[in-house]
């Protein structure tokens, strides 16, 4: 007796569809605080959207594209103060 209906591949692409939206989103917030942690974050979960054929191509490259922009960010304002760490 089975008492959960199997996966099917549809489950697999609302994940991934799931995964894009969050990609973005996480991209889109990490432009503003938490860069060093959103930005990888962002880019992984894209990049696993992609891999598993997400319907939200769009959104997962915008993801994709925020998340390199939350590092390019994290990265000026290192070199603008002249720092590898924060300073409190």
């Amino acid at each position: 007796m089975q008492l959960t209906a199997p996966a099917t591949r549809r489950t697999g692409i609302h994940d991934a569809d799931g995964m894009a939206v969050a990609a973005f989103i996480l991209g889109l917030v990490g432009l503003l605080v938490l860069n060093v942690f959103l930005g990888p974050i962002a880019i992984a979960l894209a990049a696993v959207s992609l891999w598993r054929g997400t319907a939200r191509r769009g959104r997962a490259y915008l993801g994709l594209a925020l998340g390199i922009a939350d590092l390019l960010v994290l990265v000026a304002f290192m070199q603008a103060d002249s720092t590898i760490s924060w300073s409190f």
